[in-house]
């Protein structure tokens, strides 16, 4: 799908936004409780379901002291502070500096983190132990950057356009471990994103000196020491946007995570269109802990939503919240932009924030100091997780999607 969509410059505005997102969702909602989608909702499993969510936040994090759901925690897998030994290592350089540093690290990291597949896993030498799926792809990119194969130089602890224009096939098979006993789903889709990015560090407005990191100086140059969260997603969308494949675009503009419903509205119009933003919302949650470290103030976290991806979309199936209304397209595999793939994460979102809604009320917190962002690292990704081992051996998700290595 590679389509020129005609919208306004104020509709190509809005898609690149939350309300579009939350919007689109409900929209999916209202369309679903007309019995015109291919799921159906069941209103008493959502207490049950928040409950559960409940009881893993608990136990997860008892003192409620929960961080952001980024890509920093799967750098401290298996109870490793992989964090703090990086910090060792730039302990000598400027505050701003380790910031354009750990931004490097973590944009090529979530470019690397879609769904691995069930059966591939990560050797670390040091630890002596095998991490799979998000953890083993963190792990693995983090000594994939700390290698130097990202920069120019090949050895220097930071992502340039040289170094990224460089990566081969051949180096994420190798650094991932990658064989064919060993697979690793959308390795060229993978490297292509990362191929894709050292084109896009070439616009100098977000990217002065052709790193990632550069992403930091131009928030600062344009909003100070206090950014919105929504203006660090906007630059994420705008800053990397040519680097997603092509599908949807309008005004010159990639739309990136954005779908054509084919019975939502008229087709390629607005209304039939269904955002969802989801590996630029995870960048941006992994970008809020850099940007605090430097000095920065980052507010309105909580207007940023949950992440359409398969653990989330996992709770909403296997806690039984929604239902297909065929059980046979659990035995079939979906590509992204098939209706039923659009719905499932719509749906996602929209439960996301139905849920957290409940348990910020039931926390006695506010949207302002426990938002989604806590929400889902504390409680809603590990149920989904938690379930899926429940109801599979190999703790894959319900549905079998066709990735290529972009969007889940």
């Amino acid at each position: 799908m590679n389509k020129n969509l005609h919208l306004s410059l104020q509709e190509v505005d809005y898609l690149l936004s939350p309300v579009a997102i939350r919007k689109q969702a409900e929209s999916i909602f209202d369309f679903t409780l007309r019995g015109q989608g291919l799921f159906e909702y069941h209103p008493e499993k959502l207490k049950p379901t928040v409950d559960y969510v409940l009881a893993v936040i608990q136990k997860k994090y008892p003192s409620l002291k929960i961080p952001f759901h980024s890509r920093w925690g799967h750098f401290r897998v298996g109870e490793i502070d992989r964090v703090h030994l990086l910090d060792q290592k730039l302990k000598n350089y400027s505050q701003l500096e380790k910031a354009r540093i750990k931004i490097d690290l973590v944009i090529t990291s979530v470019l690397l983190d879609a769904g691995s597949g069930p059966t591939w896993k990560y050797f670390e030498k040091e630890s002596q132990n095998f991490f799979s799926r998000s953890e083993g792809l963190g792990v693995a990119s983090l000594n994939l950057f700390l290698s130097g194969a990202l920069s120019s130089d090949r050895k220097s602890h930071k992502a340039d356009q040289e170094g990224l224009q460089a990566i081969s096939t051949e180096d994420l098979n190798n650094y991932f471990q990658v064989t064919h006993s060993n697979p690793l789903i959308g390795v060229e889709g993978r490297k292509l994103l990362l191929n894709n990015l050292a084109l896009a560090l070439a616009n100098k407005i977000f990217f002065k000196e052709g790193r990632p990191g550069n992403i930091i100086d131009y928030l600062f140059e344009k909003f100070g020491d206090q950014i919105q969260a929504t203006a660090i997603l906007r630059a994420v969308l705008d800053g990397l946007g040519p680097i997603w494949p092509g599908r949807l675009s309008s005004q010159n503009v990639n739309l990136g995570d954005v779908w054509q419903h084919s019975k939502l509205g008229k087709a390629q119009t607005l209304e039939s269109l269904v955002p969802f933003h989801k590996l630029s919302q995870w960048m941006t949650y992994s970008l809020i802990e850099p940007i605090l470290e430097a000095g920065f103030q980052v507010i309105g976290v909580e207007e940023l939503t949950g992440l359409a991806e398969y653990r989330n979309g996992g709770l909403i199936l296997d806690s039984g919240l929604v239902t297909l209304k065929n059980k046979d397209h659990l035995n079939s595999i979906w590509s992204p932009d098939s209706d039923l793939v659009i719905e499932w994460r719509a749906l996602t979102i929209y439960f996301l924030d139905r849920i957290g809604h409940d348990i910020q009320k039931a926390l006695g917190q506010t949207p302002q100091n426990f938002p989604l962002a806590k929400v889902l690292e504390g409680g809603t990704w590990w149920a989904g997780r938690f379930l899926a081992q429940e109801k599979r051996s190999d703790g894959s998700p319900p549905l079998q999607i066709k990735s290529d290595g972009t969007v889940f």
